[in-house]
């Protein structure tokens, strides 16, 4: 397979770009080798500049689940931008997609829109310390909530594929007040409240997390975050950023049953155009500038193109209810990835939830951060191009999840098994 093209356009950009790309998760620094350099998307499949067509497993990270190109979002962005890009005022579409978020997610009241998953956990945060006058924030290793200065602790995604958790020029000050426990650890959750009662502002957390690789909580997890949350009026923020409606219509929060305070979204509530939202309870969203004093602002939030294409995605989403037929498929591909390891007698694990999945180069399952760091990611990234080569694209990292959109098929789901007998065949030669 050429990609000779993709090859000059790189060069070229790594001396504009740092390291050549605009996001490290693109870099293929897990991988090795270079990336590839895209010129579009239909459906499942992208294309490459040198004209290989690839079946999708990444959607833009996770975006695009109702495929590319969905007639839909596309006839809705030509509407708007027909209208104009960006005003700096209101506009009737920011009400469109207020109104389905708070219709489809139940625990939101009110709703704010910003440009990124990053701005909304950022927001988020400081509402909960302004909300409550405290300080303390608590996230669990390996869940990634953007590059906020005081969450880049302990972070998974490129943070931990790079090896830098702690990201220089994050300063010690910034991130003092950060207390980090481990995922699914409830003894260690509830021995810190016993510890500090009266100093968390907010816990925030994956509800699924998908940035050390797809790891579902163990039973009980969320429930005891609830309750101390509760019990010790602490601020409980739900990062569905990559989970909400992708597990299901309305999120993780609708999957397992729990009702957080703050619920952050990003990803697919924007149809693939550069978008963030957080809300929740009512109470606590009074608190945000002009309607109360914790300043949050953001000049092209509520951006007519974003807001389209969300309002589209969402609506579409509702009206053809894609979760049944994504989560059978999906199922289909983690059954596939089992047998064809089990046939290469290769040591793996599947995690998956929803059309969210995960294959682990590890034998033992993964439920936290010190157990995906266990994992082969040498093999994973020989894995990764021998995939590259059969025409099927995952993500170029062992921790990150792949997504399977509405706009794949079965015969899609088929190669790519193929393709993973065949490249999981040629790991042992």
């Amino acid at each position: 397979m050429s990609r000779t093209k993709s090859h000059e356009i790189f060069a070229r950009a790594k001396h504009l770009m740092p390291g050549g790309v605009n996001s490290p998760a693109r870099a293929f620094g897990a991988v090795g080798g270079e990336p590839i350099v895209f010129e579009r998307g239909e459906g499942a499949y992208l294309f490459d500049v040198d004209g290989n067509q690839y079946i999708d497993y990444i959607g833009s990270w996770g975006p695009m689940i109702l495929g590319h190109l969905h007639p839909a979002v596309r006839e809705a962005l030509h509407a708007a931008v027909d209208q104009g890009t960006s005003f700096g005022a209101p506009t009737e579409r920011e009400n469109g997609l207020a109104e389905l978020i708070i219709e489809l997610v139940p625990s939101v009241e009110q709703v704010r829109l910003v440009n990124s998953g990053t701005e909304a956990t950022m927001s988020a945060i400081r509402l909960a310390r302004g909300f409550t006058g405290r300080n303390k924030i608590v996230k669990f290793s390996g869940n990634y909530h953007g590059h906020v200065d005081s969450l880049l602790v302990a972070a998974g995604s490129a943070a931990a594929t790079l090896g830098v958790p702690n990201s220089p020029g994050v300063t010690p000050g910034t991130a003092e007040d950060t207390i980090v426990l481990p995922y699914n650890d409830i003894a260690a959750l509830d021995q810190l409240f016993e510890q500090h009662p009266d100093a968390i502002a907010g816990v925030i957390f994956e509800p699924v997390v998908g940035n050390m690789g797809c790891v579902p909580p163990m039973p009980g997890f969320l429930e005891k975050i609830r309750e101390h949350c509760t019990h010790y009026g602490a601020v409980m923020i739900m990062d569905e950023v990559m989970t909400g409606f992708r597990v299901a219509m309305g999120g993780a929060q609708q999957l397992y049953g729990i009702t957080p305070d703050l619920t952050t979204l990003g990803k697919i509530v924007g149809g693939g155009l550069p978008i963030g939202a957080y809300g929740g309870r009512a109470d606590i969203m009074g608190h945000i500038l002009p309607a109360g004093e914790v300043f949050q602002a953001g000049t092209l939030s509520g951006n007519p193109l974003a807001t389209a294409a969300g309002i589209a995605t969402l609506k579409t989403l509702k009206e053809t209810d894609p979760y049944p037929k994504l989560d059978a498929r999906t199922k289909t591909l983690e059954e596939g990835f089992k047998a064809a390891a089990a046939e290469a007698d290769v040591p793996t694990v599947t995690a998956r939830v929803g059309s969210m999945l995960t294959l682990f180069f590890h034998n033992e399952p993964v439920r936290c951060w010190d157990d995906a760091a266990k994992c082969d990611t040498a093999r994973y990234g020989k894995f990764f191009w021998e995939m590259i080569e059969r025409g099927v694209y995952l993500p170029c990292s062992q921790y990150e999840a792949l997504f399977i959109s509405a706009a794949h098929t079965d015969a899609d789901i088929t190669k790519t098994i193929e393709a993973a007998k065949q490249s999981l065949a040629a790991l042992k030669k």
